[in-house]
């Protein structure tokens, strides 16, 4: 008979406390992002690929994996967001065969103006002085195994 592993550890409660703030951050967050999508009369997902395309020109297959979600959904959104000149599909320059998704001027500014548009994200953050901030960039760049650096 296998030995019984160990019973698990409750979190305690400054932990439990940080997770909570961390989900009210992240739902404010989208709640934001939102609605500074629609105020350039984008949806959330149709915004976050466009924000993605605003750094690199991708492979559907790659914004499905980066979206989290179906290679025929990021197709939709992609033709949208073509369609009102934003996107558009281009020849992969390391292999012929493959098309990426790309952003188009228009695109690249209207991805800026979504970023600058995130009021949650970055008043807060103003209150903040530079080592507070650097700090918390630090923390996060942590939690999520990247590191730190300056």
């Amino acid at each position: 008979m296998a030995p019984t592993p160990p019973p698990a550890r409750r979190p305690d409660a400054l932990t439990m406390e940080v997770v909570e703030l961390i989900g009210d951050v992240v739902a404010r967050f989208y709640e934001d992002y939102e609605e500074a999508a629609g105020e350039h009369a984008l949806t959330g997902p149709q915004a976050r690929l466009l924000s993605l395309l605003s750094l690199e020109p991708l492979p559907m297959r790659k914004l499905a994996q980066r979206l989290k979600c179906e290679p025929s959904n990021v197709t939709g959104i992609v033709d949208r967001l073509e369609a009102r000149g934003l996107v558009e599909r281009r020849p992969d320059p390391d292999d012929r065969r493959v098309k990426v998704a790309a952003a188009t001027e228009e695109g690249r500014r209207v991805a800026r103006d979504l970023r600058e548009g995130l009021r949650f994200a970055r008043e807060p953050l103003e209150g903040l002085s530079d080592a507070e901030r650097r700090a918390l960039r630090d923390l996060l760049r942590r939690m999520l195994g990247g590191g730190s650096t300056d």
